[in-house]
């Protein structure tokens, strides 16, 4: 199993640079509180000198939205999405301790971040344009197939598990209370991506072993480097807590 994104994908978007997250050991129970409080009150500091729109990691999406032929407000991306909520309502929802967590880390930096249940995962996944056959579950329980062209999260089933580029994920592969091995993927075009995005990355698994005591793997990719081996996921073990 692997992750990456398509060839074309890198033509199209040499600038991406995208972290990854390789976690075995997440409970629903864990208390990440402290964690989400002090990202939140980045966020809350970052929003207090301009709007999200103003951001150079929101501008750089939505340039990426514009060329993918996306209407830029009317598809935003997942940080964005979240950054406006989190401005207009001053928190975010609570849904399990490990999304809260990359919610917050998310509106933080700027950065979409998404979250996958493995188990749910058939084979490799591949950021890449659909050619119209895919499935994809909504939260709701309906099903959809993705347009021809839009880019999204499969796997080799042909399971979509993000719609519009993490815009819209699938509720097949959202992290449960039963949840245990998780995917973890942040994406970024923006100038300093290439800092920011390890920085984030460094960040969540640093919260990932002070919460749950898990060592995650992690992964940088760009166009250079641009897969990430996910075999590994079941050898994964949490760290030995110290007295």
């Amino acid at each position: 199993m692997f992750f990456r994104h398509s060839n074309e994908m890198w033509a199209g978007f040499p600038e991406l640079v995208a972290g990854t997250l390789l976690a075995e050991g997440i409970t629903a129970t864990a208390d990440a509180i402290n964690p989400i409080a002090r990202y939140h009150a980045a966020a809350a500091e970052r929003l207090a000198q301009g709007p999200e729109s103003e951001m150079p990691e929101i501008q750089a999406w939505r340039r990426g939205f514009s060329r993918m032929g996306l209407k830029p407000t009317q598809y935003r991306c997942a940080s964005e999405a979240l950054l406006r909520r989190f401005r207009q309502e001053g928190t975010l929802p609570r849904l399990h301790p490990l999304v809260d967590l990359c919610n917050a880390a998310s509106i933080a930096f700027a950065i979409p971040v998404a979250v996958f249940d493995l188990s749910k995962v058939s084979g490799d996944l591949e950021v890449r344009h659909a050619d119209g056959s895919e499935s994809y579950l909504t939260f709701a329980g309906e099903m959809e197939h993705p347009e021809a062209g839009e880019v999204i999260f499969a796997d080799t089933a042909g399971q979509a598990h993000a719609r519009r580029w993490t815009n819209r994920q699938s509720g097949l592969s959202a992290v449960r209370d039963d949840t245990r091995s998780v995917l973890i993927v942040a994406e970024a075009m923006h100038d300093s991506a290439g800092d920011d995005v390890p920085r984030l990355i460094g960040a969540i698994a640093a919260d990932l072993a002070a919460i749950w005591s898990i060592e995650a793997r992690r992964g940088l990719l760009d166009v250079s480097s641009p897969r990430f081996d996910l075999s590994p996921a079941m050898n994964l073990q949490p760290q030995q807590k110290r007295d």
